[in-house]
């Protein structure tokens, strides 16, 4: 039976050994944090995320949390309400909103009881296994590559409650600062608030800072502030990778999720990209020699998953930037542009790879 180590049991590494398990093989999941110590908000699931998560196993458990398709006009649209551009249903018809934690718990309970250690921190070689799998996030110790920062930073936080969203949902946008508005399956409401600003920059109260800049935007934002715990919101400083790397293996070691291509979220695509590269690299260990598998992996993978990177920070510019011309921009953008990007992001099957003769 091979084995398989996988360093980290964010989404990317429990995907993985949710896959790499169903197919036989000895998984053990390496976690330095402790149980139940997930954190963060929401996260969206789009198309190619659910295929991803079919092609393990996993997508109908998944899916029982992620709740029916929402009809809410969503796009973007001005501080005051005014739209700016919206996305037809149809091409967004799969996508769901998820907590990080539930998502986090649903993906653990499909594991073998003791699949993963918590508390464990693995700072040398891993011996006795056939790949080790490095899904260790943005700052993995494995890769060592240097991060860079976006120049914005990000709250995030969930509401306590229900709060009606009255009919629209997606990003609002000011100068250099922007909110996002999406509906969880109960009811509640995951929210973001961006701003650019130096890495760092200290608040006496992060909260009332947030308040600060968003409350007099569109109803609801002052609802849904006022429905969140403050304690409860999550400020991080977004960061990507510095360059993109040559190579996602290192002998038989193995890049995946953040940990190799570490993105800023402005296109929704983090978790899908890891969901997306445990189930490639599922497919091909489950094909090949190890060795051809992992080199499949990296050429599969790296092209894919660097380009999504590339969009998502050049999304990430356009929503932030305070040059008036970006609302005309995207009020100009003609609806097929925008259908053809979220096609092609959402483009994704399992890979066909055979055995050479």
């Amino acid at each position: 039976m091979s084995r398989v180590a996988i360093i980290g049991a964010g989404i990317g590494g429990l995907t993985t050994a949710i896959g790499l398990q169903r197919r036989g093989w000895d998984v053990s999941v390496f976690e330095r944090s402790g149980a139940n110590s997930q954190v963060g908000a929401g996260l969206s699931l789009f198309g190619n995320g659910f295929r991803a998560l079919d092609a393990v196993g996993a997508g109908d458990a998944v899916r029982a949390i992620a709740g029916p398709p929402q009809r809410l006009t969503t796009g973007q649209r001005r501080r005051d309400g005014r739209w700016l551009a919206t996305t037809a249903h149809s091409l967004i018809s799969e996508l769901r909103v998820v907590h990080r934690a539930d998502l986090h718990r649903v993906l653990t309970d499909e594991l073998e009881p003791g699949t993963v250690t918590y508390g464990k921190e693995v700072d040398g070689p891993l011996d006795g296994f056939d790949v080790v799998v490095a899904a260790d996030g943005l700052r993995s110790p494995t890769r060592g590559t240097a991060i860079r920062y976006s120049g914005y930073t990000s709250w995030r936080g969930v509401t306590t409650r229900p709060v009606d969203l009255l009919g629209g949902a997606g990003e609002s946008l000011g100068r250099g600062e922007r909110f996002g508005l999406a509906p969880l399956p109960d009811g509640r409401v995951y929210w973001f608030g961006v701003v650019s600003m130096p890495a760092g920059t200290p608040f006496p109260d992060e909260f009332a800072e947030v308040r600060r800049r968003f409350a007099s935007w569109h109803a609801p934002i002052a609802e849904v502030l006022d429905a969140t715990d403050p304690a409860a919101v999550v400020r991080t400083d977004i960061h990507d990778l510095a360059k993109p790397l040559p190579s996602f293996v290192m002998g038989s070691v193995v890049l995946l999720g953040d940990a190799a291509h570490a993105m800023t979220p402005d296109l929704g695509q983090g978790a899908n990209m890891a969901i997306e590269d445990a189930a490639t690299l599922t497919c091909v260990l489950s094909t090949l020699p190890i060795k051809d598998a992992i080199a499949a992996y990296d050429e599969i993978r790296r092209p894919r998953t660097q380009a999504v990177a590339r969009k998502a920070r050049l999304m990430g510019r356009l929503l932030q930037s305070r040059n008036p011309l970006r609302d005309v921009l995207l009020r100009l953008t003609p609806p097929s542009v925008t259908a053809r990007q979220l096609t092609a992001l959402q483009q994704w099957s399992p890979p066909e790879v055979t055995l050479a003769a």
